[in-house]
């Protein structure tokens, strides 16, 4: 990283590309707690957070290379985290155009600049595909995705180890089992139970019968990593050495495959909400779904020294916390 004309005394500079998203305005923070100087890049600021870390104002989706260019040129960063993208809304193209062809133009962008920061891009476990069911998934299976996310996150996840086998870019993805905590997004499972349970409470104090709790069929069984065990994991991936993770794969999860219906009641339980939970029939059409996501982390150990501290129980506490307007059941 180019930190050879910063003071002594100054922390690095780290720009976080979707800066003001469910990971990305955390990443951002906890970069500003370690001293960092930060500047968060989305199209329009958060309405709160540290005064100190700074805002800029683009639309990463319409900004080509040399919007980008002149944006590292003036912010000159020692890192930059691509947080940026599409998830649960929007279709394959628009997936594509913010997962995959917004990759292309950071990496061109950095090329050329004449002290390329270290490139953290965030991946998803979704590019694998189907896992093979009572084992972890290593670094080095060939992707196959079935879905529109997972195929447009692998087209930026190659465009990164392109450009540092080709150009020498200081670039790493971090491949990202399902992040679970407070404030998840409203289109994922956990985001959705957790908006109905919170309903549901308001519902009780009004004296009133929630409604059910209707969801797809829940067969499946997912990896998951807690939102601050995956800032711990960017954290980490800032500092480490070029040689160990440079145009590298490495997996960030838990490294267990957990039932989805158990987490799902386990939820209900923990929120002190009674909702029945009720699933739909599995559909007729094949699945553009897996049945079975585990990671193996084990290069993650060995290479950032990192691994999951938090249990799924801290990680639904926070996410019912924030979401439920009474106070969490603790019993177990």
């Amino acid at each position: 990283m180019n930190t050879a004309d910063r003071g002594a005394a100054a922390g690095p500079r780290v720009t976080v590309l979707g800066g003001t998203g469910y990971l990305g305005r955390r990443i951002g923070e906890a970069f500003h707690a370690d001293g960092a100087r930060v500047h968060l890049v989305s199209r329009a600021p958060a309405q709160d957070g540290p005064a100190d870390v700074r805002h800029v104002a683009m639309d990463l989706l319409a900004a080509d290379a040399r919007d980008l260019a002149a944006l590292f040129g003036s912010l000159r960063p020692d890192v930059v985290v691509n947080a940026a993208g599409r998830v649960w809304q929007g279709d394959e193209a628009e997936m594509t155009a913010g997962n995959a062809d917004l990759v292309v133009r950071l990496t061109r962008a950095l090329a050329g600049l004449p002290h390329p920061p270290r490139l953290i891009q965030l991946g998803t476990v979704h590019e694998y595909g189907a896992g093979t069911p009572g084992a972890g998934t290593r670094e080095e299976q060939q992707p196959a995705p079935v879905t529109p996310y997972g195929r447009s996150k692998l087209l930026g996840t190659r465009t990164v180890l392109r450009a540092a086998a080709d150009d020498g870019l200081d670039g790493v993805v971090l491949r990202l089992a399902n992040v679970i905590g407070a404030g998840v997004p409203a289109g994922s499972l956990f985001g959705r139970v957790a908006a109905h349970l919170g309903a549901a409470a308001v519902a009780r104090s009004l004296g009133e019968h929630p409604d059910e709790l209707r969801l797809p069929p829940l067969r499946a069984r997912r990896d998951l990593v807690d939102a601050h065990d995956a800032v711990d994991a960017v954290r980490a991936a800032a500092t480490a050495p070029k040689a160990d993770v440079g145009g590298r794969v490495i997996n960030v999860g838990r490294g267990e495959a957990v039932p989805m219906r158990a987490l799902v009641d386990r939820m209900v339980r923990l929120s002190g909400v009674d909702v029945p939970v009720v699933e739909a029939a599995p559909a007729p059409s094949p699945r553009t779904d897996v049945a079975w996501q585990q990671l193996d982390v084990s290069r993650a150990l060995r290479l950032l020294g990192w691994r999951p501290r938090r249990t799924l129980d801290d990680s639904l506490r926070d996410l019912l916390a924030a979401a439920v307007p009474a106070p969490v059941n603790g019993r177990t």
